[in-house]
């Protein structure tokens, strides 16, 4: 296993949403390098057990460890002093989809909450959302979705890039948050159209 600390805060994630009972989305996780600008980027996706394929509501992550982030690291790992702190830019989309007719985005926004619980000294915020049309090839149908996000970066000190274990407590209550977000969201009084695998059975 590489030993790095974008992958120990990875397993920390991880063991967040697995504690909270999050059912992780088959083949929708990536581990990718940008061969450009050197930036690394993990995604997964996460829902509600016994949602169906696709999920009525799921929750997408996606963590970026910057190039900058890395040359900070690894002058800290080198020299063992800490200059300017490594972050790890995070986004959370929640995602309410397989919906019968467009939502009142003022109606989603109410039910969620507009900020994150604490990550280190900092919190995740929700920007606007975004709705979505999908149309059958023929146009005779059409079901909708719609996007909330939220954005912000995760500063590590030097006790968390000398002790991975330290990311456990601050990423500890992130799983709980997006279970709840997941359920509120969930909960909403909104039409939806049948999973994939009842459509076609």
């Amino acid at each position: 296993m590489l030993d790095h600390v974008f992958t120990d805060a990875i397993g920390a994630l991880r063991d967040a949403f697995e504690l909270a009972l999050l059912e992780r989305q088959a083949f929708e996780e990536h581990f990718q390098s940008d061969v450009l600008l050197g930036d690394v980027t993990w995604q997964t996706s996460y829902g509600l057990p016994g949602e169906g394929l696709p999920p009525r509501v799921q929750a997408d992550i996606t963590c970026v460890w910057p190039t900058w982030s890395q040359t900070a690291y690894r002058s800290w790992y080198v020299e063992e002093e800490l200059g300017e702190s490594p972050k790890i830019e995070i986004e959370i989309v929640f995602r309410l989809q397989r919906l019968g007719n467009a939502p009142d985005p003022k109606v989603v926004l109410d039910a969620l909450p507009s900020r994150s619980p604490k990550l280190g000294g900092d919190r995740l915020v929700r920007s606007g959302p975004t709705i979505e049309s999908i149309h059958s090839h023929d146009l005779t149908e059409c079901e909708y979705a719609i996007e909330i996000s939220y954005d912000g970066v995760y500063e590590l000190d030097e006790a968390c890039l000398a002790d991975g274990s330290a990311l456990d407590a601050h990423f500890g209550s992130l799983g709980g948050w997006i279970a709840s977000t997941l359920v509120r969201a969930g909960d909403l009084d909104l039409l939806y159209m049948p999973p994939a695998d009842e459509a076609t059975g």
